[in-house]
């Protein structure tokens, strides 16, 4: 199989779970967000091979390619650090990736699983998130490089199946957390993670009141694999994520309780578009894949904070208490 963002956190995982599933995956990454590092068992895995290249540059990328019976399109900036520093290139390999995605699926027969996100959603008006629910996303904000550029991905992908008769389907993913992600991500996990184990204040936007549902890596990948791997799934949009849902001050007070740190935190202003509320219903992947979430929050947490003392530029942060 082909595996597109084979070096981000997300991609990076999944490589390991299909290579210990007895899968032969080429990963392609382009490195501007994605780390070697993230595949050092990968690379050790004689069924694995890495090409770094652009997906959503045409074809330079699909050049001696082995005919693959699946492609995963995970190749994306994710974070708002991330796409807010590129978003052109954002927009790019969403949408070209997607269309270059397609293309491939359609030459060689083999099926499509393209990774969106809750943010499609935008600030939802509705709550929790169907699949069904279509969103309410400012087109020209900060964030629309990538809502909108997911957005269309979507249409893409799907009008595909219509029109092309490809097999192809969709994981819309939630807030996913765990080792591998990137410390100065921007994200609120790596944020609150880093500053509890410097002993610094953990910095929240807004009034903390807002919420986010967060699923642990392990969790997220086991969904995405059984939606990539089912049968008769073609045309399908499926929410994968932790229905429980937490304020962010809560959170901040449950990474300093297992960190061993005082709760310290400082207020800063909500960046634009930020959503109110997130959380995933999950009856379609309880229903049409028989996944829900194992791992609660806290342990997850536990795993995640001990992968950051290890973490590069965490060389200096307090002895284990966990």
């Amino acid at each position: 199989m082909v595996l597109c963002g084979a070096a981000g956190f997300l991609g990076s995982h999944l490589a390991d779970r299909l290579l210990a599933d007895g899968d032969r995956v080429t990963g392609i990454d382009n490195l501007a967000t994605g780390s070697r590092a993230n595949l050092a068992t990968a690379d050790n895995h004689p069924h694995f091979r890495f090409i770094e290249a652009d997906v959503s540059l045409p074809w330079t990328w699909a050049r001696d390619l082995d005919t693959p019976d699946l492609i995963a399109h995970f190749a994306s900036p994710a974070s708002p650090v991330d796409y807010g520093r590129e978003p052109l290139a954002t927009m790019a390999v969403n949408a070209l990736g997607a269309m270059h995605g397609v293309e491939l699926a359609r030459a060689t027969g083999a099926r499509l699983l393209f990774a969106s996100t809750s943010e499609v959603y935008g600030d939802p008006l509705e709550h929790p998130q169907p699949e069904t629910y279509w969103g309410n996303v400012n087109p020209t904000g900060e964030r629309a490089c990538y809502d909108e550029s997911k957005r269309y991905a979507e249409a893409y992908v799907t009008s595909a199946v219509r029109k092309l008769g490809i097999d192809a389907r969709i994981v819309r993913i939630f807030n996913t957390y765990g080792p591998r992600m990137q410390p100065g991500d921007g994200r609120v996990i790596p944020n609150f993670c880093m500053a509890a184990l410097r002993g610094e204040p953990l910095v929240i936007y807004g009034d903390g009141r807002q919420t986010r549902s967060f699923c642990y890596i392990t969790d997220l990948i086991e969904g995405v694999v059984r939606l990539a791997k089912a049968q008769a799934r073609s045309g399908s949009v499926v929410n994968i994520g932790n229905p429980d849902e937490f304020t962010i001050i809560d959170l901040a007070a449950i990474i300093a309780q297992i960190a061993g740190v005082p709760l310290k935190v400082v207020k800063a202003e909500l960046p634009p578009d930020d959503p109110a509320r997130r959380r995933p219903t999950i009856d379609l992947a309880r229903s049409l894949l028989d996944w829900e979430p194992k791992v609660a929050l806290r342990d997850g947490l536990v795993l995640t904070l001990e992968y950051f003392r290890g973490a590069a530029g965490a060389s200096d942060v307090l002895a284990s208490r966990i």
